[in-house]
């Protein structure tokens, strides 16, 4: 049974701008609008990783996500003019783009499911609190060559691509 304390409403809270966000931003057809939404529901997960105790990561989230990659699309939304608007709302697969949606989910959530809470429902593997690695483990695993550094530069060739390509395609060609 869920217990009702200040833990269970900042949940809540979190999930309904995770969620609420999720949803604004798939649902506008404003770009601009829906970037905002991306923010909110950035924000809900920054809220989560406070709750499971993990402010670090609750900052990085904050850092990263909200205040570097949310505002280049910002950027990169306000640079290319020609994208501020959708034409169509819908295309002509979205039936079945919906089933693989729905699909994928039911996949992830039982890939997520059934190896911590097991079939019966009952909590199998280590504890949290022996899984969750300190501050230090994190930011070596950021940094060594054997782990995590790789798709960090990736992402940051891909953003630095991505944002060269709106300033080209938004750049004036009266020259």
């Amino acid at each position: 049974m869920l217990e009702f304390n200040a833990q269970s409403v900042a949940f809540i809270v979190f999930a309904l701008f995770s969620l609420g966000g999720a949803l604004g931003v798939v649902t506008t057809r404003n770009l601009i609008h829906a970037t905002l939404y991306l923010i909110l529901s950035l924000f809900g997960a920054a809220g989560f990783f406070v709750l499971l105790s993990a402010p670090f990561l609750a900052a990085v989230q904050i850092l990263v996500y909200i205040g570097a990659i949310a505002i280049l699309i910002v950027f990169a939304v306000m640079l290319t003019r020609s994208m501020t608007r959708l034409r169509e709302l819908y295309n002509r697969q979205w039936l079945l783009s919906g089933v693989v949606g729905v699909a994928l989910f039911l996949l992830l959530m039982i890939g997520v499911i059934l190896p911590v809470w097991g079939i019966n429902g009952s909590h199998v593997g280590k504890p949290v609190s022996d899984v969750v690695t300190t501050t230090v483990d994190l930011g070596i695993a950021l940094v060594d060559q054997n782990q995590y550094v790789l798709p960090f530069e990736v992402a940051s060739l891909l953003l630095t691509a991505a944002m060269i390509g709106a300033i080209v395609i938004a750049r004036d060609d009266r020259e």
